[in-house]
């Protein structure tokens, strides 16, 4: 018989306190914050769904896992640990390990971008986007017609338009084209997964203009779940079986660990090609550190490794999709908008149509967010127009849409705080026609909604 309560999967170990607060306190602390959420002391958040990078519980074997780290400059058996468990989901032929996505990218596109380059995605990430950019290379979104629209049910939201490819290699010329890459789940679209059939058609659009494919695979196994339960013909395939195959179809690929891989740190960048991870291990010299460690200490190659090995278990993945859509299903029958179907790794609140009196370059995404913490002590993320408005000549634009991603840590809150971000999400519903929305006072040329401050208005 199958219940309907979610039970997790694992049973507490060790718990962390939360501090309450008051909402008079915590309008306080957004202010002093200069309403960026990122700005905000951890301890003064209730329930931190800013991001699920990193953020996760690690296990008891991997605790032990610690133990075993060997802290070699080079050569240690830790490192041959950790390549022995990637290559057994990723079988590229080279590893180059990283202290996270983020300089995993840093890398590939200081070795393969440039001015004159253009790189399409289905949806690039604002780190993937900002490094291409910086190496003075443009990154373009792909998305299918489907991924730009919240309401659509479409099972696979992040696959790529395959027509729109086509059309793009033609236009821009296969020398200006260093690589595809493929974000899976993906992420600014909505954790929404990419079918195998898509991935497979990309793979072959590549091979026929002889143009290297790359994933960005950091929550490869959530993608493979989706891919189990909504592809024809896949629900009888083991979760490993399809990770391998999604691995079989790219050149490489960039990892944050932080996310699938179940570690509180790490990455990596993995390929075939000998000529490029000469330059990119070169590269990891100059910045991270030695080949067989790559910014990681060894006790962390060894937490990865374990983490591996548990991301892909089938318990585990139904608890973590499970969990997520609970809240997504929960929002949408009070009658809040969210991205549909609900994503892996969190729910992503469509704020333009929560509140349509506020205008996109008002961020309506940032307005929800502010209001989401103050009502209830709720950390999320905006992904929007401050997150991607701002184009590199300076000039601003509306993002395709205006969202705010509460995005779940991996095994670290229960039921019962989910159900209180249900409550706290239904009275800012009820505050929702009265909200304003922002001005930007102050902002960095990147990566804006990291550190800028904002004004009411």
């Amino acid at each position: 018989m199958e219940f309907k309560t979610i039970i997790e999967p694992f049973k507490i170990h060790s718990v962390a306190p939360i501090t309450m607060t008051s909402e008079e306190q915590r309008n306080q602390f957004i202010i002093d914050a200069g309403y960026n959420l990122f700005s905000l002391h951890s301890d003064d958040v209730l329930i931190d769904l800013l991001t699920d990078s990193g953020t996760g519980a690690m296990s008891r074997n991997q605790w032990a896992a610690i133990q075993r780290g060997d802290e070699s400059y080079a050569g240690s058996p830790s490192w041959l640990t950790f390549k022995a468990a990637v290559q057994n989901l990723f079988p590229f032929e080279h590893i180059i390990p990283t202290h996270q996505g983020r300089a995993a990218e840093k890398i590939l596109f200081t070795a393969i971008g440039g001015a004159g380059k253009i790189i399409p995605s289905n949806t690039h990430f604002d780190t993937t986007r900002a490094n291409i950019e910086y190496s003075k290379a443009e990154a373009v979104d792909l998305v299918i017609a489907e991924g730009k629209d919240p309401a659509s049910l479409h099972p696979f939201k992040g696959n790529m338009d395959l027509v729109a490819l086509e059309d793009f290699i033609g236009k821009t010329g296969v020398e200006n084209i260093p690589v595809v890459m493929m974000t899976i789940t993906n992420n600014s679209g909505g954790g929404q997964p990419v079918s195998l059939e898509n991935l497979r058609a990309v793979s072959a659009i590549c091979k026929k203009y002889e143009i290297p494919f790359f994933l960005d695979a950091c929550r490869f196994a959530e993608n493979a779940w989706f891919i189990r339960e909504r592809e024809v013909g896949q629900s009888a395939r083991q979760i490993i079986d399809i990770v391998r195959e999604m691995a079989s179809l790219a050149d490489g690929m960039t990892m944050s660990a932080k996310k699938d891989p179940l570690g509180n740190i790490g990455g990596w960048l993995a390929l075939n090609n000998d000529a490029l991870a000469s330059i990119c291990r070169n590269l990891l010299i100059l910045t991270e550190g030695f080949p067989t460690y790559g910014g990681l200490a060894g006790r962390d190659l060894e937490a990865l490794a374990v983490g591996l090995t548990e991301v892909i278990s089938h318990d585990y993945l139904k608890y973590r999709i499970g969990s997520t859509a609970y809240l997504g299903e929960a929002l949408a029958k009070m009658g809040i908008p969210v991205v549909q179907p609900i994503g892996g790794h969190a729910v992503y609140i469509d704020a333009k149509a929560l509140l349509p009196h506020i205008a996109p370059l008002q961020y309506p995404g940032q307005a929800l967010a502010v209001e989401l913490y103050r009502a209830g002590g709720i950390r999320g993320c905006e992904i929007g127009s401050v997150m991607f408005g701002r184009k590199p000549d300076g000039s601003e634009v509306p993002a395709a849409m205006e969202l705010v991603r509460l995005a779940i840590p991996r095994r670290t809150y229960t039921q019962s705080h989910i159900d209180y971000v249900i409550e706290v999400c239904a009275e800012v519903l009820r505050r929702a026609p009265k909200l304003k929305g922002f001005r930007i006072q102050q902002e960095p040329p990147a990566l804006r909604h990291f550190t800028s401050q904002f004004a009411p208005l």
